[in-house]
């Protein structure tokens, strides 16, 4: 049975940072690759960072030079580096397990955790 499991999340100020984890196990993590979604309230859920099993990162625009998803396959760990927090930022934060490149666009895999709340105040 595969389980992610999120950890990190919290209430921040903004301008401030956070550092997001998500552990998987009973899978071959190292020959998957990984992503962090987000919901906001009342959006929808989108795709901030992913990372192939090469270590490609991929990051969304709202995103870039703020967020640095990284990967250790030791621990079967995803991380997701939170720097510059805006409100905006604010959202259920989501990992997800195997996930398919079409060039360079990530398809989620079927594998999520149950997420993390990031809430950033003004």
């Amino acid at each position: 049975q595969v389980q992610l499991v999120e950890s990190g999340g919290g209430l921040v100020q903004a301008g401030g940072s956070l550092r997001l984890s998500c552990v998987a196990s009973g899978i071959t993590f190292a020959l998957n690759g990984v992503a962090w979604y987000r919901q906001g309230p009342g959006k929808e859920r989108t795709l901030v960072a992913s990372m192939s099993t090469g270590g490609i990162a991929l990051y969304a625009d709202s995103v870039k030079g703020r967020f640095t998803i990284s990967r250790s396959n030791a621990r079967n760990t995803v991380y997701l580096q939170m720097n510059s927090l805006e409100s905006e930022d604010t959202a259920v934060y989501c990992c997800n397990l195997g996930g398919r490149y079409t060039g360079s666009t990530y398809a989620s895999g079927r594998y999520w955790g149950q997420g993390t709340q990031v809430t950033v105040s003004s």
